[in-house]
């Protein structure tokens, strides 16, 4: 169980300002490698809250959970834990771009997330506010809470999401808040001006929650989870079996709701210029998506369930700041919702953020040593890009406590690397949201291989534990001992035509090697084992998931080793490294805008510099000249 402070404080080695889901991975990131960790939250009820939607993964976004899994973080286990429906989406395609996703049990998964932090060593909790730091010659040295304590810390991490002088919306009304019910957060953005900072306003909205038993759900489309539960971790995560997941609902949106949404948009606080942040560009509210997409008559909507143990439900698509009747009136002229009963009422909500081409790819600010920034302080939403950002700060503030270097994963290793060069080297002026079309190597960086990329690296550090590696080991060793089967048995028209024949694919004429008949796109493993005694008897006794990443190695082979060395070219220019001294002004041809942006960025190598938004290929051969002299 975990110490409670009360009294007298002791210096930790970091303190985690915040305890949403970059707080939370944080926490038990640098606990877990043996830091000292004091974990300050407003509110203990609230660790982990699911602030919007009760779900985690997605398109790009369940890469970067079995990501976090495989580097030994805690979202993957918590959603396996809390799920209560799984699908893996877009298996029609490739697998690069296939991704879990499961709907979450809102209490379920704050709940699991909260017991497995009070059952991390080195790792104590305050309830309190962080008003203010503590800083000593640009060295961050501990914090200052809203009841006066000054706590003592070699390194501090700020994942502050919304609170940041939140201020909440909805149609006229607008109220100071960092989430509905809660109170903001205010200090911090002022001192960090007052140091050199420079801080921006992003905003961010939610659905109305509405009453399930007030819903008619025959006259909505059902939509089931998948039969097969992948999950997200790589360990033996108990999980809900297929039949007791819950389903979800589609509805749609028509021109009645659309024309009742309009009523109110002079009551808007974004069409009447109240808010001044920007929105996420993919996840608009539904007042944008009918303004914006003026010719369509209609709008999906998911009807997401909240929980086992509850009625409540999340009506995902329909994010709006209008005023409460408006949002009344219209979502009850969408089909199955013509007696809905709302729960509460949707909302925007704007805050500070600071761009994060402040920060170095450790995560630590370039202006104070030892000051660590992650989550939507950063300029991104999601919980998945949240908590991939709270793992990283927390290791690197661990390693610079330790005096070690930082682990910094590159753009061909992990969706988190993608994510993070993104952030620092181009910035964002709107929320940050992950896709696969973000990842040049996304036949590289997918969700089955995730932990052959990143738990030997992890374990290395000593975050990752000695089962993940040694489960790491044994698939590898599996997935080659497979693929030497395969390239060494050959199959007789008489062993595989009646198989082919069953999938209409062209019969053999003469003996094959199994490797070459899997390579046909019609084929997969699973069947043919099943189908073929030969092999049946040699390969029965792999696991599913070893089948598959044997089966995916050997069929995108040619892909794989063209996206292999590709980057292999391009570690060239990450290997190029600037000097932190390098003066860029003796460079007289460089572009203006070029001169500024490297300045202002400092970026670390030539492949940074290379992606800087507004930096043109001259530039950087310019660049490359000079570092060459």
């Amino acid at each position: 169980m975990p110490f409670y402070l009360c009294g007298m404080f002791s210096e930790y080695d970091i303190i985690i300002a915040g305890a949403g889901h970059a707080g939370c991975e944080a926490a038990a990131a640098a606990a877990n490698l043996g830091s000292r960790v004091l974990l300050i939250t407003m509110n203990m009820q609230t660790i982990a809250q699911m602030s919007c939607n009760p779900a985690m993964g997605g398109i790009a976004k369940g890469q970067i959970v079995r990501e976090i899994d495989a580097l030994g973080g805690y979202s993957g286990i918590v959603t396996d834990k809390s799920m209560l429906q799984f699908r893996m989406l877009n298996k029609s395609k490739g697998p690069a771009m296939w991704s879990p996703r499961a709907q979450s049990d809102r209490m379920l998964f704050a709940s699991t997330w909260r017991s497995m932090l009070e059952r991390t060593k080195n790792l104590d909790f305050y309830q309190d506010t962080v008003k203010g730091l503590i800083i000593d010659k640009e060295i961050v040295k501990g914090v200052i809470t809203g009841l006066g304590h000054k706590i003592y810390a070699k390194a501090v991490v700020i994942t502050s999401g919304t609170f940041l002088n939140g201020v909440i919306h909805i149609g006229e009304k607008n109220f100071v808040g960092g989430r509905i019910g809660e109170k903001n957060s205010i200090g911090i953005t002022e001192q960090l001006i007052d140091l050199g900072f420079e801080s921006d306003r992003l905003k961010t909205g939610t659905p109305p929650r509405i009453d399930g038993r007030s819903l008619n759900y025959n006259a909505m489309e059902i939509q089931y989870g998948d039969a097969e539960i992948t999950g997200f971790s790589y360990l033996d995560i108990d999980k809900i079996s297929a039949g007791k997941q819950l389903p979800c609902y589609i509805t749609y949106t028509n021109i009645f709701v659309h024309d009742t949404l309009k009523t109110g948009f002079d009551k808007s606080p974004m069409f009447t210029g109240r808010i001044g942040g920007r929105g996420p560009r993919y996840c608009p509210s539904i007042e944008d998506k009918i303004n914006r997409f003026a010719e369509r008559d209609r709008h999906q909507i998911f009807v997401e369930p909240e929980g086992f143990d509850t009625v409540e439900v999340y009506v995902n698509g329909f994010s709006t700041s209008l005023p409460e009747e408006i949002q009344y009136e219209a979502i009850r002229k969408m089909d199955g919702f013509e007696n809905a009963k709302m729960f509460r009422p949707g909302y925007a909500i704007e805050y500070d953020y600071f761009p994060p081409t402040q920060l170095k790819h450790s995560l630590e600010t370039k202006l104070i040593n030892n000051l660590f920034f992650a989550g939507q302080i950063n300029g991104t939403t999601g919980y998945e890009e949240a908590a991939c950002q709270g793992l990283i700060a927390g290791i690197n503030a661990h390693q610079k406590v330790i005096d070690s270097e930082p682990l910094i994963l590159n753009r061909d290793e992990a969706y988190i690397g993608v994510l993070i060069d993104d952030l620092i080297s181009k910035g964002t002026d709107e929320p940050y949201r992950m896709f696969t079309s973000r990842a040049e190597f996304r036949t590289l960086l997918r969700q089955d291989n995730a932990d052959l990329r990143l738990t030997e690296k992890s374990f290395r550090l000593g975050l990752a534990d000695q089962e993940r590696t040694e489960r790491v080991k044994l698939k590898k060793e599996s997935v080659r001992k497979i693929k030497t089967v395969l390239q060494d048995i050959p199959l007789q028209p008489d062993e595989v035509n009646e198989y082919l024949k069953k999938i209409n694919s062209s019969p053999i004429t003469e003996k094959q090697k199994a490797v070459k008949v899997l390579l046909r796109p019609d084929v997969n493993l699973s069947d043919m084992i099943n189908e073929i005694p030969v092999l049946e008897s040699e390969l029965q006794s792999y696991s599913k998931d070893i089948l598959q990443q044997a089966e995916i190695q050997i069929k995108y082979e040619r892909y794989i080793e063209k996206e292999q060395e590709l980057a292999v070219r391009m570690s060239s220019m990450e290997n190029a490294l600037i000097p932190e001294t390098f003066n860029y002004d003796r460079i007289s041809a460089l572009s203006a805008e070029a001169l500024q942006k490297f300045k202002k960025i400092k970026p670390r190598t030539l492949g940074q510099a290379s992606r800087i938004s507004g930096v043109n290929p001259s530039d950087v051969q310019i660049l490359m000249v000079y570092m060459g002299r």
